[in-house]
């Protein structure tokens, strides 16, 4: 599964809100709420974000393997 709590702490770490996200950068709501629930997001969500705070995929997702055999 991929998560995206990494995101979070990012931007609290960069100053950045998901106000200022949606408002200034023009990210959409809708995928900000798909963040939030680690569901699928375009790659171009997720280079903007990256450009945005400048940072590496890494700041802002991780892989976690689910539980099941």
């Amino acid at each position: 599964m991929i998560k995206y709590d990494r995101l979070w702490t990012t931007l609290k770490a960069k100053n950045i809100s998901q106000y200022r996200l949606i408002k200034d950068y023009g990210i959409d709501k809708a995928q900000l709420h798909r963040l939030r629930k680690n569901m699928v997001v375009k790659t171009l969500i997720l280079d903007t974000l990256c450009r945005i705070l400048d940072c590496k995929i890494e700041d802002i997702m991780e892989y976690v393997p689910d539980n099941t055999n």
